[in-house]
């Protein structure tokens, strides 16, 4: 079971927003200091598409099909969990944190992970896959206790 120690960050984190919080106190009694607020403009896809989707030729004569359109919005998130996961790398370098719990929807989770550096990824004391951007910051340290505890 991991423990929140003084000095362990918190990333929470969706496609748009994060915050980077320090748990200033224990693992009975977290007390959560917000470190960092991070904004990633996303607008719907159908807000940075420019075009229809695009048409190709089938075997058949004159049959075409559609092709499927690009999630720029799906991209933009991704784009995100890269630049969160660059920033945690330069921190780790800096030893600016010992340990880290990531929390995310599973999908930007999963993002992510998938972007993390060797070095971050050696601090991730615990993962929580639930969306808690817009929550207060009180309910995200009981939270993410509960969830580390049942972990």
């Amino acid at each position: 079971m991991a423990h929140l120690e003084q000095g362990t960050w918190v990333l929470i984190a969706d496609g748009e927003k994060a915050l980077i919080l320090e748990n200033q106190t224990d693992h009975e009694n977290p007390y959560f200091e917000v470190r960092r607020e991070e904004h990633h403009e996303n607008p719907p896809t159908r807000e940075q598409g420019a075009h229809k989707p695009g048409r190709m030729s089938d075997t058949g004569v004159g049959q075409r099909s559609a092709l499927e359109d690009t999630d720029w919005h799906k991209l933009e998130k991704e784009r995100f969990a890269e630049e969160l996961s660059e920033l945690l790398y330069k921190r780790a370098h800096q030893n600016a944190f010992k340990s880290i719990v990531l929390v995310a929807s599973p999908r930007v989770l999963g993002d992510l992970r998938s972007h993390l550096h060797k070095e971050v990824q050696g601090r991730v004391i615990g993962e929580v896959p639930k969306t808690l951007t817009n929550h207060p910051v009180d309910e995200i340290e009981q939270i993410v206790k509960g969830e580390l505890d049942a972990a």
